[in-house]
C-alpha cells in the first residue's frame, strides 16, 4: 500500500546541514500495524512526515497505491491528507475554545463548503458522537479541553483523525505525554481499530514494549531501516 524508495532528507541548523534519512527503504501493507522505533534523532518522525506528505525528500520517492504522492501539487496533497491519511501526534492539538464534539468535528469543517457543511451536517455530527461513544468519551461531548485528561484528549484526537475514514493512520508518539496505563489504553485502542475497520497503521514510538504489540517492528538507526521483523504479538 504505501511505499518509500531510497529516501533522503536533510535540514539546514545555522552553517550546517543535517542528513536524517539515509537512503531509507519501507514498505508498509494493507492492513498493518507497524511500529517504528530507534533512538532520537534517527530520523523516526521525519520519516513518518513524509509519508503524510507534510514534507518532500530530498531524494527518492514515496507511492500510495501504485501512485506517486510525494511529488503531487499542493491541492492534490491537501486532499489526501484530509481523506485518505489521519494523523495522531504526540500533542494533541485540540483547539481549547471548542468542545470535545466540535474538535472531532473539525475535518468534516474543513472538507465542505458553508452550505455543503449545512446539508449534511446531522450526519458528520452523528458520526462524530459515534466516534467519540467508541473511543469511551460519550459523556465528554461538551467539555472543553481543559476539562480533559491527558488520555481522554489523546483519545479526542483518535476520534478526529478517523472522522474522514481515513484508510492509514499515522501516529507521531501518540503515547509520549501520557503515563504507562494511559499510553497502554491508546495503544490497545488502535489495535481495535486496526482490527475491527482494517485501518492500516504506521506508529513511531521510542517504547519497545508498546511497539511489541504490533504486528511489524521497524528498527532506524542513522536514517535507515537496520532490522525489520514480525512483534512478540505476530509471533504468538
Amino acid at each position: 500500500m504505501l511505499v518509500a524508495d531510497n529516501l533522503i532528507k536533510s535540514y539546514r541548523r545555522h552553517a550546517d546541514v543535517v542528513r536524517v534519512l539515509n537512503g531509507l527503504n519501507l514498505t508498509v501493507h494493507d492492513g498493518e500495524f507497524v511500529s517504528i522505533v530507534g533512538a532520537s534523532g534517527s530520523g523516526k518522525s521525519t520519516l513518518l512526515h513524509l509519508l503524510g506528505t507534510l514534507d518532500a525528500p530530498d531524494a527518492g520517492t514515496i507511492w500510495f497505491d501504485g501512485r506517486r504522492i510525494d511529488n503531487l501539487p499542493g491541492r492534490e496533497r491537501d486532499r489526501l491528507r484530509n481523506r485518505t491519511f489521519g494523523f495522531i501526534f504526540q500533542f494533541y492539538h485540540l483547539l481549547p475554545e471548542l468542545s470535545t464534539l466540535d474538535n472531532v468535528l473539525m475535518p468534516a469543517y474543513v472538507n465542505h463548503s458553508i452550505l455543503g457543511w449545512w446539508r449534511t451536517r446531522r450526519v458528520w455530527r452523528a458520526r462524530a458522537e459515534e466516534l467519540l461513544h467508541r473511543v469511551g468519551l460519550g459523556h465528554r461531548l461538551t467539555h472543553k479541553p481543559r476539562e480533559l485528561s491527558g488520555g481522554e484528549m489523546q483519545r479526542a484526537a483518535v476520534a478526529r483523525a478517523l472522522m474522514s475514514r481515513p484508510r492509514v493512520l499515522l501516529a507521531d508518539e501518540p503515547t509520549g505525554n501520557l503515563d504507562v496505563n494511559t499510553g497502554n489504553d491508546i495503544v490497545r485502542l488502535l489495535r481495535e481499530l486496526n482490527r475491527d475497520d482494517g485501518v492500516t497503521i504506521v506508529m513511531v514510538t521510542h517504547n519497545t514494549e508498546l511497539a511489541a504489540g504490533t504486528d511489524r517492528v521497524i528498527r532506524m538507526v542513522q536514517g535507515r531501516v537496520q532490522e525489520e521483523r514480525p512483534s512478540l504479538l505476530a509471533a504468538v
